[in-house]
């Protein structure tokens, strides 16, 4: 089945066509047709093409908003000089998965899009106010474009974190704003911890019940998974994003009074802290230089920079920290599984991360970590009484996969379920 994987920003689109089956993660019966990001939707945008692994294509091309975008899209790949041979018109598109942020707490599992789930995706705006009306726009263009007749997917990444219990995801708030306002920890990036669970499953030959592992995703974004019996029961970050891990731009947990002293101090409104909390915060604003983590380690290294340095031991130490309180929250775990781009493709930051585990029995196997670049394979040695692998993610797959198991019906696969009648109505 050929499917259209959609990511919908507020001035990005990104995309990947993927011919999947209901092959399992073990199985590798999946092929990328095409995939294509553009940046700078409402304007001159620049597209960026790439058929299967051929060298990646760049032009621009006015682009007034996401119909307009998804339309450019269909044409491309459809053409016969820029297309893929295996699709000659809309109807080779069998499907369309989308990316959505937030589910609430109304979807645990992946769900065909009807008109009810968008209601419920509409009722999620409030706590994903820059995400989820991207994707909504999203999905409503893309049923436009392919018609209602096309199936069509939602694929949350909140959704893996609805099986934590409520002693995970409560705050010590009075309990009546979590009811009346619905604040909670949610959790984000569940595709990524989820896509990783199951491979690590696969690899070690484990059912689902038999996987007890923590899953670090880090990249410009990071957060961590507590995982047991295949499932997650704590996560780092919270009713947003925001807390939890250090990451690129965002702080991560902070003591909730600096807000109203920043505000004081800066003179700054409320939403103008948020904002530097989110985009001028975290190994960026320790460092004052950079995000990204590979500039700031050459920073450290070659010029001895003592803020660059700074950056990455605050950000190593908060991963660690949070790796230490889910062995114990969990009892103990079999393995720690690093993935996202700095967990995927930096040996020397996994380094820092494990350094200081060996009271849980890590061993880290330093030849294997130097040599797992954008691999996948295990890091630690042998005798570990805790492992430590790395799982490079694949988001998109997961979501196209999702999409044909939830078409079709495969047991198992996330399937539609009764929503609840508050969903319809106001809150």
């Amino acid at each position: 089945m050929n499917v259209l994987v959609l990511n919908s920003g507020s001035s990005t689109l990104k995309f990947q066509l993927i011919a999947t089956d209901l092959g399992r993660i073990a199985q590798n019966n999946d092929e990328r047709l095409c995939r294509e990001h553009i940046e700078g939707i409402g304007g001159e945008a620049i597209i960026v093409v790439q058929i299967r692994a051929s060298a990646r294509r760049k032009f621009c091309a006015p682009i007034p908003n996401i119909s307009a975008s998804l339309e450019c899209l269909a044409k491309w790949i459809a053409s016969d000089a820029w297309g893929v041979t295996e699709i000659h018109s809309l109807d080779d598109v069998q499907a369309v998965g989308h990316r959505v942020v937030h589910g609430g707490e109304f979807f645990r599992d992946s769900t065909l899009i009807t008109d009810e789930v968008l209601n419920c995706i509409e009722e999620c705006i409030n706590l994903a106010p820059l995400h989820n009306p991207n994707n909504l726009a999203g999905i409503r263009a893309s049923r436009q474009l392919f018609g209602l007749e096309v199936p069509q997917v939602a694929v949350f990444d909140t959704a893996f974190h609805q099986s934590m219990p409520d002693h995970a995801y409560l705050y010590a708030l009075p309990y009546h704003l979590y009811p009346r306002h619905h604040i909670r920890r949610y959790g984000f990036h569940g595709t990524s911890h989820r896509y990783v669970t199951e491979r690590y499953g696969v690899l070690r030959g484990l059912s689902k019940n038999e996987i007890q592992i923590i899953t670090v995703h880090l990249g410009n974004g990071c957060s961590a998974t507590a995982i047991r019996n295949g499932c997650s029961v704590d996560t780092s970050m919270g009713m947003t994003p925001l807390e939890g891990l250090v990451m690129g731009t965002r702080c991560g947990d902070i003591d909730p009074a600096i807000l109203n002293f920043i505000a004081g101090k800066e003179g700054l409104s409320t939403h103008e802290v948020e904002t530097l909390l989110n985009t001028q915060s975290g190994l960026l604003g320790i460092s004052g230089i950079t995000n990204d983590m590979r500039l700031l380690l050459k920073e450290a290294k070659n010029a001895n920079n003592r803020r660059a340095r700074l950056a990455i031991e605050v950000f190593c130490y908060r991963a660690r920290k949070y790796i230490g309180a889910f062995l114990a929250g969990m009892g103990g775990a079999d393995a720690v599984v690093f993935t996202g781009g700095i967990g995927e493709n930096s040996p020397e930051v996994r380094a820092r991360v494990c350094e200081g585990l060996e009271w849980a029995g890590l061993k880290l196997d330093s030849g294997r970590n130097s040599q797992m670049v954008g691999l996948e394979g295990q890091i630690s040695s042998d005798d570990s009484g805790l492992h430590a692998f790395v799982i490079p993610t694949d988001e998109e797959l997961l979501i196209a996969r999702d999409t044909v198991r939830c078409i079709q019906g495969e047991p198992g696969a996330p399937q539609p379920r009764q929503l609840p009648k508050a969903a319809t109505r106001g809150t």
